[in-house]
């Protein structure tokens, strides 16, 4: 099985490729433009390995991926590539509508050219997957969960690409039978995050004893998937789904930002105490503008029609992450180093509106 992997040196594409090489033993081509988001370090246990290859190249470069489509031959596409973090899309949306729109949409034009150019059989075999995530359908209320039939309601620069990209992936399968399908997943975690978002950046901060921000009053709730039981739900959907169908993969594991912090705190200051209780680190700062409320993913048709289900629950997946990162601090410390948490994402402030002292807090976000 060969697997063209766009965006693998990233959080979720490289714990994608690990998967594919090291678990399911497939030739996998890895093609990222590495941004400030792809680390090739995330891939040490596969970079010398036979069956794995590295192409640095712009998905919105038609030509380098025709080539790439040409030489290495995939039966699968596996594409994550993409700009995530809402709070750059808030001040640098162009990023976001080149990778995210653009690219998405030059990837299935040379997949299209790609698949016209097999013969029936390997026509019928390939496979083109377009990850997305729950962002594109909005907000929800307290109660109900985001079903694959759930209208698109996007709210930030980051989510309208993603959706945007989602409508392009499936009129290619409508349109021109390109084989493809589509997946929206919830917030992921785990090891290899990179420290500008919520979970990474709160261990690290914790740990060397800094502020940890939280938007507003910390009510926002998310849906968290660690990133381990997410690519094996993308395998899943890959081999067993229907084409031209949406898959929803979450992990049933919905908690208030607040409450993931102070999860945080908790197993920080078990397995590394420090002078003072973490939880005393916590400051409320103002929101993110447009800041959806809930996310929450009906996983049902995923885990009935393909089986798949998440192994980890939050309060293990905390765990195992926190002890990952004190663990591997040759990972991130050089991450660290050039990313200090500074906010991102402060939309200017309207006129009639005069900004709080609380508008110059630095940190990312999830």
């Amino acid at each position: 099985m060969r697997v063209l992997v766009t965006g693998g040196a990233g959080f979720i594409g490289s714990a994608l490729v690990r998967y594919l090489a090291l678990d399911r033993h497939y030739e996998v081509l890895n093609v990222d433009k590495l941004t400030y988001a792809g680390n090739l370090s995330s891939l040490k246990a596969v970079d010398s390995r036979p069956n794995y290859r590295f192409l640095k190249a712009d998905i919105c470069d038609g030509e380098t991926l025709s080539a790439a489509f040409a030489s290495f031959r995939p039966d699968r596409v596996m594409h994550l590539a993409a700009e995530s973090h809402v709070d750059r899309s808030i001040t640098g949306a162009a990023d976001f509508l080149h990778t995210n729109v653009i690219g998405t949409f030059t990837l299935l034009e040379a997949a299209r050219a790609y698949w016209l150019g097999l013969g029936p059989q390997a026509q019928e075999t390939f496979r083109f997957l377009h990850v997305s995530t729950d962002e594109v359908y909005g907000s929800l209320g307290d109660d109900g969960l985001f079903a694959e039939t759930t209208p698109y309601d996007p709210s930030s620069p980051y989510s309208a690409s993603k959706a945007a990209s989602d409508h392009f992936a499936k009129a290619w399968s409508r349109t021109y039978g390109l084989p493809v399908l589509v997946s929206n997943c919830s917030n992921n975690y785990g090891p290899f995050h990179f420290p500008e978002k919520l979970i990474p950046l709160t261990i690290l901060n914790a740990l060397e004893a800094k502020p940890l921000p939280v938007y507003g009053n910390g009510g926002n709730v998310r849906d968290w998937l660690y990133v381990d039981d997410h690519v094996k739900a993308l395998d899943a959907i890959i081999s067993r789904g229907t084409v031209g169908e949406t898959y929803n993969v979450g992990g049933r594991n919905e908690r208030r930002n607040i409450d993931v912090v102070r999860n945080i705190c908790r197993v920080l200051d078990a397995a590394r105490p420090g002078p003072q209780d973490r939880e005393s680190l916590i400051s409320f700062v103002v929101d993110r503008p447009g800041h959806d409320a809930r996310y929450a993913i009906d996983a049902t048709k995923l885990e009935t029609e393909l089986g798949w289900r998440a192994a980890e629950t939050f309060e293990s997946g905390i765990e195992r992450t926190v002890s990952w990162y004190l663990d591997n601090e040759w990972w991130w410390k050089p991450l660290r180093d050039r990313h200090d948490g500074r906010r991102l994402g402060i939309a200017p402030t309207p006129p009639t509106r005069r900004a709080g002292r609380d508008d110059t807090s630095t940190f990312g976000r999830e």
